[in-house]
């Protein structure tokens, strides 16, 4: 008999799954993820004034993050599609950098992690997507989650992260 691996998403043979949540308890979980947006003055000037002829910037970040967060099942193989029932993202300007927050909920199985770093991500991305044009040396980074809560493992609070 082969040994248990202690990665969740691998069987004893090695192949990958998707893990069992079909005994445990719904519980309210959330989650929240944070991430910045680096960019040069008159890129940031431009988001700030609504200056780009593609649109509101944050606007259309705030719509594909809340996307991201529902079609997170399917980018990432192993995540469970899940009937999420709160996506919210926040942003602010911080000199030549737009810090970004996601915050998931539901009632179920399973945490909304990934989704909310997804929620993120794909926000972080529009930006960039729209912003190109002006500046390609935009870089998004510090993508991380800094709090969850509900489950078997209980509550996360990421060190030095203030959750309100």
């Amino acid at each position: 008999m082969k040994e248990e691996n202690p990665l969740t998403h691998f069987n004893p043979d090695g192949r990958a799954r998707m893990v069992s949540v079909t005994d445990k308890e719904d519980t309210l979980r959330v989650a929240v993820a944070r991430g910045v947006i680096t960019m040069g003055d008159e890129t940031i000037r431009l988001v700030a004034e609504g200056g780009f002829k593609k649109g509101d910037v944050l606007g259309v970040a705030q719509i594909a993050g809340i996307l991201g967060a529902k079609k997170t099942s399917d980018l990432i193989p192993m995540c469970h599609p899940l009937m999420l029932t709160s996506v919210d993202l926040a942003f602010e300007i911080d000199g030549n950098r737009i810090l970004m927050e996601s915050r998931v909920a539901l009632t179920g199985k399973t945490g909304v992690e990934m989704e909310a770093l997804t929620a993120v991500s794909i926000a972080g991305l529009t930006i960039y997507d729209m912003c190109k044009a002006v500046d390609k040396d935009m870089v998004m980074g510090e993508i991380r989650l800094v709090y969850k809560s509900g489950g078997k493992s209980g509550t996360y609070r990421r060190r030095g992260e203030n959750i309100e």
